[in-house]
């Protein structure tokens, strides 16, 4: 009985997705608030990614979002991710959000792939998974999907 249940609330949200896709792309405000400390964040901003954003250093990150740091897993192929009503702030970020990505220096965004993210199930990435380069490609593939 447990996995018919589990299958209907499955069927359920595939089924609100389907029918409702612009809850897939809802403008969540809790992504605008900045996940560094505030103690920490001049530093953070003050971080420059050392990777022009050529055709072929986009594509390394894209290989590493897709690959090693195994981003797809939670930001989905698009990078979109889900923000789905009611569930704000808890689930991945939507790197197609233009507005996101206005408000996040690329500094910022490393530091949550060193540290995490706070009150978020986004856990640090270097140097467990990926090395500082390594996130520095992904950050280019990131800002890309802004650009879509």
């Amino acid at each position: 009985m447990r996995n018919v249940l589990k299958a209907g609330c499955l069927f359920g949200l595939s089924a609100f997705l389907w029918l409702n896709p612009a809850a897939i792309e809802a403008v969540d405000p809790e992504v605008l608030i900045p996940r560094v400390p505030e103690d920490q964040m001049a530093e953070a901003r003050s971080w420059k990614n050392p990777y022009p954003a050529t055709p072929e250093n986009i594509e390394k990150g894209e290989a590493i979002f897709f690959g090693k740091g195994f981003c797809v897993t939670c930001h989905g192929k698009d990078g979109k991710g889900l923000n789905i009503e009611g569930l704000r702030g808890k689930l991945p970020r939507n790197f197609t959000d233009g507005e996101w990505q206005a408000a996040r220096a690329d500094g910022e965004l490393l530091w949550i792939l060193k540290n995490g993210s706070k009150g978020t199930a986004m856990a640090p990435f270097i140097p467990l998974v990926l090395t500082e380069d390594e996130a520095w490609h992904v950050l280019l593939y990131v800002r890309s999907l802004g650009k879509k």
